[in-house]
């Protein structure tokens, strides 16, 4: 799984603001779980989207370049697991 978020120089349509606006996973299996951040928005409304692939999401999202995916690499020296 990576991790990855999408960061928005200019808000075309008025309801996602600008800056981080979204964060989600794209699975081993290239879909992906996307939720949006309320915070940068004055919409008291957010949702969670299940997309087939990250391509999906930047020609649904990408609003001509001013939205980029950028994916979150993060270093672990080992892997923790917890079962729940």
């Amino acid at each position: 799984m990576k991790k990855f978020y999408l960061q928005r120089t200019e808000d075309e349509s008025g309801v996602s603001g600008t800056g981080k606006v979204a964060e989600g996973i794209i699975f081993g299996n290239e879909k992906v779980a996307m939720s949006w951040i309320q915070e940068n928005t004055e919409v008291e409304a957010s949702s969670i989207a299940v997309y087939d692939s990250i391509q999906d999401v930047k020609k649904i999202h990408g609003h001509n370049g001013k939205t980029e995916v950028v994916v979150v690499y993060e270093k672990v020296d080992a892997v923790n697991e917890e079962k729940i």
